[in-house]
């Protein structure tokens, strides 16, 4: 359930990067599990006339206000029940995303005018019913006229960054057709490698340990099959040749190679799954290079 509700409402408005029509849509970066591999934390020492703050990403800050009032949507929108460590790690986190992207359009040149920002509001108060009905919004989620400017001029920027990233994949890439013959048991792997190394069909084995689809695992790219070594074997077999047993955690396999296309349009779910793989390499890499300080405790 997304908790950056201006992100959320600002995924449904057309963007620069956004992709056409034809492209699914964007995935968001609430769905993402990044391991804050580079965080520090360190206890808050505000002075009086500084803002308390939750976090401070490359020096920006994220006030312990707009965490906590993040931290009220996310527990009233799982029904008011109680928030546990990691629900408000990952309420944390996405405020971190957030900052991550928004930071990163300085470097794109992406700029947001006032007229831009106007239309923003002018449109969700649209969206929402009314002036009114916005004001009621933003006074129902924590926000005043100041913090959901600010918010709001994040969200923008987030939205726009993270389209820009997903937009960077490519409709195409190259793919295997594969069907396998997978085992439980080694020994029976092995069986079965040696009775087509005889002669037998693949296709007539495939089918009798698999009456259903015959062992079709479709058309993949790299990437998308959850073990590397199984995809490794995949993309260095030619067409119509087998493989030796490969053993993964599902078991024991045998694949054969069935067609190849080196510039196959993927499928919509496929390509949302990279999408969302490259976001989340995005935000990983980007982690890693900045300087993520953490001021409370999330137990």
């Amino acid at each position: 359930m997304p908790v950056c509700l201006l992100l959320a409402l600002l995924g449904c408005q057309p963007s620069p990067a956004t992709p056409s029509p034809s492209t699914p849509e964007p995935v968001s970066s609430p769905a993402l599990e990044v391991t804050p591999t580079h965080w520090s934390t360190a206890p808050a020492t505000p002075t009086p006339t500084q803002v308390p703050l939750a976090a401070q990403v490359n020096g920006e800050g994220i006030t312990l206000a707009e965490f906590e009032a993040e931290l009220a949507r996310y527990q009233a929108a799982l029904g008011g029940t109680e928030l546990a460590p990691e629900d408000r790690q990952r309420v944390l986190e996405e405020l971190i995303d957030q900052v991550l992207l928004a930071q990163a359009t300085v470097q794109e040149g992406f700029v947001i005018e006032e007229e831009m920002l106007q239309a923003r509001m002018e449109s969700l108060s649209v969206q929402l019913g009314g002036a009114q009905a916005l004001e009621a919004w933003m006074n129902q989620h924590g926000y005043d006229s100041a913090s959901f400017r600010q918010a709001l001029q994040r969200a923008i920027s987030a939205a726009w960054m993270r389209d820009r990233i997903i937009a960077s994949v490519p409709l195409t890439a190259e793919q295997v057709h594969a069907r396998q013959i997978l085992f439980y048991s080694r020994d029976q792997a092995e069986q079965v490698y040696a009775l087509l190394q005889a002669g037998n069909s693949f296709d007539n084995l495939a089918w009798q340990y698999d009456p259903v689809t015959g062992g079709d695992l479709g058309w993949f790219p790299r990437g998308f099959l959850t073990d590397t070594r199984l995809e490794e074997v995949a993309f260095r077999l030619e067409v119509n040749a087998y493989s030796e047993v490969v053993q993964t955690s599902a078991g024991y396999h045998i694949l054969q190679v069935l067609e190849r296309d080196p510039n196959r349009p993927l499928e919509p779910d496929m390509l949302r799954i990279i999408q969302a793989q490259t976001l989340q390499a995005w935000l990983e890499a980007r982690r890693q290079e900045s300087d993520i300080q953490i001021f409370i405790s999330l137990e």
